[in-house]
């Protein structure tokens, strides 16, 4: 089923308006509260729906009900825009059921606040080529909900660790040092909750975990009309395909809490633990990420920014020469502590 939101106004198509948090008509200005939507408003539209699949499902066909032009999709997107007439396109077929997500963030930060906070982001980059923070070679900035699973897990187990207690006294001229050795025993239960992990084959891993956190708070009840106007993918891992990497994630949890919990020594090592998780819940929802391709010195670089906060992730070009006069400075500021060091310590000064 093909979704397209009308404005009852003058029958332009409207968009969801970050600002708002309404869906907007850009025609008339008309605005439409989202609360009062639901995709059975919207049952009409099957009558207009057209999809054929073609060989391996790799590809979908519909067709726009704005121009009546055929769309082709792959077949993990569920929001688009139509090619001919840029009509937002929302494909209700793929939102239902097991493909339907319980929750979803909202952007708040709109396409021209995404391009100024890049522009400003590339003008702070000390290392960057002075052409690249001109920031002026944005080749495109798209706005996508990128499917990802919300766990509640319990951590569970078991560690040792080897610690010690160093103290040192002078006995005449000769400085005694004695140490105590501890083995400490650590036993923890522990509940995390909406620990998130993107199920988008198309996105990075390391990208996406550098957006976080996101403010759950701004979290609403999935809706379609939220998507007028963005891309929209569905899932490609399911929460269990997704979970070894949670696993990890609250492995590494686990480790800093029981270290946290070990105080009072002069040294610590965790020599031996026993961690467990256990999924408890999985929620699929979708999160705001604006994605920039800038292109630089015949290459192409991808940034990526949390539509919600406004936090980039994504590694520039850095300016050779600046890295080498950089490395260069640090080295003689160290030079030069380390001589004064030398000379309030009493030392023969050799420079």
């Amino acid at each position: 089923m093909v979704i397209q939101y009308k404005c009852p106004g003058c029958g332009a198509d409207m968009v969801f308006n970050s600002q708002t948090g309404r869906l907007h008509c850009d025609s008339c200005g008309h605005d439409e509260e989202i609360e009062g939507y639901n995709t059975e408003d919207f049952q009409e539209f099957e009558e207009h729906f057209h999809s054929s699949t073609f060989e391996g499902d790799e590809v979908n066909q519909y067709q726009c009900n704005n121009c009546g032009a055929i769309l082709l999709t792959d077949k993990d997107t569920t929001a688009t825009t139509c090619s001919f007439c840029g009509a937002p396109v929302i494909l209700g077929d793929r939102l239902s059921g097991a493909l339907a997500p319980s929750k979803v963030i909202p952007f708040s930060i709109s396409k021209s606040e995404a391009e100024s906070a890049f522009k400003k982001w590339c003008h702070h980059g000390f290392l960057m080529p002075r052409s690249f923070k001109q920031a002026d070679r944005i080749k495109s900035l798209t706005g996508i909900y990128v499917p990802f699973w919300l766990y509640d897990v319990q951590g569970q187990g078991e560690a040792i660790a080897h610690c010690t207690r160093i103290h040192t006294h002078d006995e005449g001229d000769t400085i005694v040092t004695k140490t105590n050795h501890f083995d400490v025993y650590r036993k923890v239960d522990l509940r995390y909750n909406n620990i998130p992990a993107d199920a988008s084959e198309k996105m990075p891993d390391d990208l996406m975990d550098k957006l976080e956190p996101f403010d759950y708070s701004n979290m609403k009840i999935f809706n379609t009309p939220y998507l007028a106007g963005f891309i929209s993918e569905k899932y490609n891992y399911t929460d269990r395909e997704m979970f070894p990497r949670i696993q990890q994630r609250v492995t590494r949890y686990i480790d800093n809490y029981v270290s946290s919990t070990i105080m009072g020594y002069s040294t610590k090592n965790i020599i031996n633990h026993d961690y467990h998780a256990r999924q408890i819940n999985a929620e699929y929802v979708l999160f705001p990420v604006w994605m920039v391709y800038y292109d630089y010195d015949h290459s192409e670089y991808t940034f990526a920014m949390n539509g919600q906060t406004g936090k980039i992730a994504g590694k520039p070009p850095l300016s050779t020469s600046k890295a080498v006069g950089s490395a260069a400075a640090i080295t003689l500021l160290l030079f030069i502590i380390c001589r004064i060091i030398t000379v309030l310590m009493g030392g023969p000064v050799l420079w």
